[in-house]
Order: C-alpha cells, then structure tokens, then sequence
C-alpha cells in the first residue's frame, strides 16, 4: 500500500448532549476502518479516517463539513444524527462541494438527492409494522404526540397520523417544543384528561428525560398508558431511572438481545475495543455506521476505482451478507436500504425482542438522477 491513503470523514457528536450517541458513532467508524486496513486495505490503499466532532451543534457540524471537503480533500463524507445535522452537513458537502454523503442515522425519510445514501431505517420501517402491531395486541386507540419542534417529529407524526387512522384510531393531541424543554405539565395534564392510551414520544434530548419522569410521575403507566418511542434503544436505558422506561416500546433494525452469531461476534468485538459508556446500538446510528462503511467499501471494490460516478453506481445496489441485525441492501434507485426490523420493549433494563419482522422496504421514492 505504498499510494496515498484513501481518505474517510465522519463527523460525529463527540461532545454536547448527543455525546453518548456520537462518541459510539466515532468507535464504530475506528472498528470498521481497522478491520478494513489489517485486511489489505482498499485497492490496494490505506484508509485514512478523518475523524470531527460536530458538538451537538449544527453551525459546528457545517462547519466540520466545510473542512472535511475543502482541506482534507475527504473521498466521502458519513455522520450526523439529528436531522438538522444532516441538512448542516448536506450544505458543505453536497450542495457545495459536489461528494457523496452517507447519513447513518434512523430518520423520517424523504431525502432524495443523488449524493446522499441513507443506512438506517424510516417511517415505513418503523411506524407502518410498529402501529398496528400495538393497536392489535392492546386495542388500544387513542395517541398522543408529544414532540421536539424539528424535521424529524413532524414527519413521524405525519406517518403515525395516517397510520393510526387507517386502522380506526384518533390522535388525541400533537405538541411541539424546543429541545432542550423541561416542563411538560400541561401536556401530561391533556393527556390523563384525554383518555390517551398511547404516548407515541418524540422528545429527545435532552428534553426526553423530564417528559419521561413527569409522564411516569403522573401515573400514565399505573393506569395502564403505553409509550413508544421508536429511537429508544440501550444507550437511553442505562440514563434513567429503570421506572421511568419500563415498558416502553421500540421498533429498529438491531438490539443487544438479537441473537444471530454474526450480530452477537460484533458486539463482543464493540466490547471488547471500547469497555464502558458508549454502547453500540441501532438508535445511536452505530449500526447505520457500520452499514454505511461496509455498503461503501464493496461500492468501491465493485467500482474498482473512487470515481464519484462509479461509486455511486455501485453503491445504488449495494449489498452486505452479514452486519448488525442481520443482512442489509441499497434499494435499487431509491438510495435507502431493505434491512431487518425489529420490535422490541424495555423489561428489567434491558431490550427483549417481542417480533422479527424480517427484512422490510425502506418505500422511498425514486431518487432524480439527472443532476449527476
């Protein structure tokens, strides 16, 4: 390996409130990119990872990104969770700079720009088999929408909406707040007063922790209320009281109880290089990471160069026959990937998995390639 080296950047929230998340993103992208150097590395290249911590802010994401592309001379640009983060990243990188975006995060869907690949899971993989699967099992009928005022929440709640009502439920009320808010009073009021069977929750952080304290404070679990949260993975169970997320249900592509050898050998792995704080999981985009990274390496291999086109071409039917969950693939033209989903509920600390659903479509839309 005697060319230059290949260069990778992933931008991450190393710091600030997503740090938990970002700092198992970073680890992700050192494991990956290790295996691939210590196996020869690609085309006969090393790769070089260059590795920004975005804060948990997106002005410092853009300008990370702007970095990335213009001094580091990067081949692709992967990260972001926050979907805000995404379209800060998108700026420098897609619109500006012209290179190929990989966003590793579950997020509502919708992106459809020829640069931008997404490798974890959307609306159509999580709420269209989550909903009705509950509404079934607990009859239950009534939602409440309790939300961060973001892309992400109003999307979701758009899906759940129509979900709900298709299989004759209500939405009982849909809030939005900033981020970081902290008091949820008169939304946990509406909702014991509504009759709400269902709180499907789109707080996040760090506002999610007092909504989920003053919701289980209220009684809303006594009296037998659920709550979803479909990002909630084993990252969040270990910040909050065991009360407060008992019960809750998530549905993603990977969980620490998901019991195939080639997922439990990669978390060993995980463990084994990173003892401690940052878990890998689905929720954190860990394993879009890992999905992202290996979809792109057999898009080079396939290419047989780091042409942008080239790779693009590959990467649009892509494959992988093993990675966290189970096996994953590019959707021809739609740039988002069929993977495995499952559902899960929080008992005793831990993820059980209560339903493999198998390998379900992204059901995005064909994205416009003539801007190439």
């Amino acid at each position: 390996m005697t060319q230059s080296a290949i260069k990778v950047g992933v931008i991450t929230d190393q710091s600030g409130p997503l740090s938990f998340l970002g700092i198992a993103n970073a680890n992700v992208a050192r494991m990956v990119i290790d295996e691939i150097n210590a196996g020869g590395g690609l085309l006969g290249r090393r790769i070089e990872l260059v590795l920004e911590d975005s804060a948990t802010d997106d002005a410092v994401a853009a300008v990370k990104a702007a970095k990335l592309v213009q001094q580091d001379k990067v081949d692709v640009v992967l990260g972001g969770i926050y979907s805000s983060t995404r379209q800060a990243i998108k700026g420098p990188v897609v619109v500006q700079a012209r290179k190929l975006y990989i966003y590793p995060e579950q997020y509502e869907g919708q992106e459809s720009d020829p640069l931008i690949f997404c490798t974890g899971p959307v609306p159509a993989q999580q709420v269209e088999p989550l909903i009705p699967w509950l509404m079934q099992q607990t009859d239950a009928r009534k939602f409440y929408l309790p939300s961060a005022d973001y892309i992400w929440p109003h999307v979701m709640n758009q899906k759940v909406r129509e979900v709900v009502t298709a299989h004759g439920g209500t939405i009982t009320g849909e809030e939005y707040y900033p981020l970081d808010h902290s008091d949820y009073g008169k939304t946990i009021e509406k909702i014991m007063a509504s009759g709400t069977q269902v709180v499907f929750n789109t707080t996040v952080p760090p506002g999610f922790a007092p909504f989920l304290e003053q919701l289980h404070d209220a009684g809303f679990a006594k009296r037998g209320g659920k709550v979803v949260c479909t990002y909630f993975e084993e990252n969040f169970l270990g910040m909050l009281p065991a009360a407060h997320v008992e019960g809750i249900y998530s549905c993603l592509d990977y969980y620490q109880t998901v019991g195939d050898p080639f997922s439990r050998q990669l978390l060993a792995r995980y463990n084994q290089l990173y003892p401690g704080g940052a878990k890998f999981t689905a929720g954190s985009a860990s394993t879009g990471m890992y999905r992202g990274l290996k979809l792109w390496e057999a898009a080079v291999r396939e290419a047989g160069s780091l042409d942008q086109d080239k790779v693009i071409a590959a990467l649009d039917h892509a494959r992988i026959a093993q990675g966290p969950g189970g096996p994953a693939a590019m959707v021809p033209g739609q740039h988002h990937v069929r993977m495995n989903m499952y559902l899960a509920q929080a008992r005793s600390g831990r993820f059980q998995v209560i339903q493999d659903l198998g390998a379900i479509d992204p059901k995005e839309r064909l994205v416009e390639m003539a801007r190439v």
